[in-house]
């Protein structure tokens, strides 16, 4: 049990690590075309990454109960935040994704998914057995998920908003709600979402595209053809580090939401399964920690982390292999970013403090029974 937050660390920095690589390989030629200097993209994803670093080793030593007497208060930050993207924020490829304060530029849909999940913990663990009453415990949590994840799609970030709606339903269904008002909210998100979906060109465009590729048995577009054509590249062992083809602009975001590709071109299938595997690994570390908290707070806080890596990354290697219609969703550590590499450092840090704290009672209450 004391192993495990140590585990969860040297695999997360081990891919925080490889990500640098990743970043420097994927972003040369771009960074040396856009800003004459090959390493540019590199340096400011190497600020990110450090950054990251110390706020998840920091996090890993705030006792995480402590966010749970603020949880309301920062959802209330966190919406106000959504809100004021929709209204202030310049359009981005059809969305409005970035919040700009001048000193600072960050995407808050990632500030929202942290949020809700220890709002969503916090209130789960007040509401007991109630959960499973709708008019008196369900219906809160499902405003909250709601008001998030619906400000969230009309940004519209579908993928994000997605993803966040999944989690918390699968929050909600180990926190003990009733599968049919599971079900039947899960009908009402799904029509939901599907109209948003459809009422945005952006989303719209791509999931249409995706449905006529299935019929035409052909790739997605032109970045998802090229990505295929980068992992096929690789073959077993990849064609090495740094000799990437893809990266030569020809496959867009190659640094960003592709990397993937960039991962498969380089090191390979075998390079690729080693590094999901690095994802399941990380995944089942946190659900044994949640598993072992010794409140239930920590326990859904700990499962809503853990299954937050594992389905981003997954995600994202579907998308990048053409199984899933394109996203906006980075390769958890290893894209290019900074408000991901934060938001995702800060998580990792909330759940090592989990097991830290766990290990600890367990300590004591083992000197206890042996005094």
């Amino acid at each position: 049990m004391k192993k495990l937050p140590v585990l969860l660390f040297l695999g997360s920095f081990f891919l925080i690590l490889f990500g640098l690589y990743l970043v420097m390989s994927a972003s040369s030629t771009y960074s040396g075309y856009k800003f004459a200097d090959q390493f540019h993209m590199f340096n400011s994803h190497l600020f990110k990454a450090f950054g990251g670093i110390i706020f998840m080793t920091f996090v890993a030593f705030v006792p995480y109960d402590y966010y749970k007497k603020y949880s309301k208060l920062i959802m209330f930050a966190v919406i106000g935040m959504l809100v004021l993207t929709l209204l202030v924020s310049t359009r981005i490829k059809g969305a409005h994704r970035w919040l700009d304060l001048g000193f600072i530029s960050f995407q808050p849909a990632d500030v929202a998914k942290i949020a809700l999940f220890i709002h969503l913990a916090a209130l789960l663990e007040e509401k007991g057995e109630s959960i499973k009453v709708f008019k008196d415990g369900l219906k809160y949590a499902l405003i909250w998920i709601f008001v998030t994840t619906g400000l969230i799609f009309i940004q519209p970030n579908v993928s994000s908003g997605l993803i966040l709606l999944t989690i918390s339903f699968l929050i909600l269904f180990v926190g003990g709600a009733k599968i049919t008002h599971l079900v039947a909210s899960v009908f009402v998100a799904g029509m939901a979402v599907g109209a948003v979906a459809m009422l945005f060109h952006h989303s719209r465009e791509r999931i249409m595209t995706f449905i006529s590729s299935l019929q035409s048995g052909g790739a997605i577009n032109d970045q998802v053809r090229q990505a295929i054509v980068g992992l096929a590249t690789g073959h077993w062992i990849g064609v090495g580090f740094g000799h990437s083809n893809q990266r030569n602009l020809f496959l867009p975001e190659a640094y960003g939401d592709f990397i993937f590709a960039i991962l498969g071109e380089e090191t390979g299938f075998i390079g690729v399964i080693i590094m999901l595997l690095v994802y399941l690994s990380l995944f089942f570390i946190g659900i044994v920690i949640a598993k072992n908290a010794k409140d239930l707070f920590g326990q859904y806080l700990g499962f809503a982390i853990s299954f937050s890596f594992i389905i981003s990354a997954f995600v994202n290697a579907s998308v990048a292999s053409g199984l899933l219609p394109t996203t906006g969703l980075p390769l958890p550590f290893l894209s290019y970013g900074g408000t991901s590499m934060t938001i995702l450092c800060i998580s990792v840090g909330i759940l090592i403090n989990i097991g830290i704290t766990s290990a600890k009672q367990k300590a004591e209450e083992e000197e206890v029974v042996t005094a």
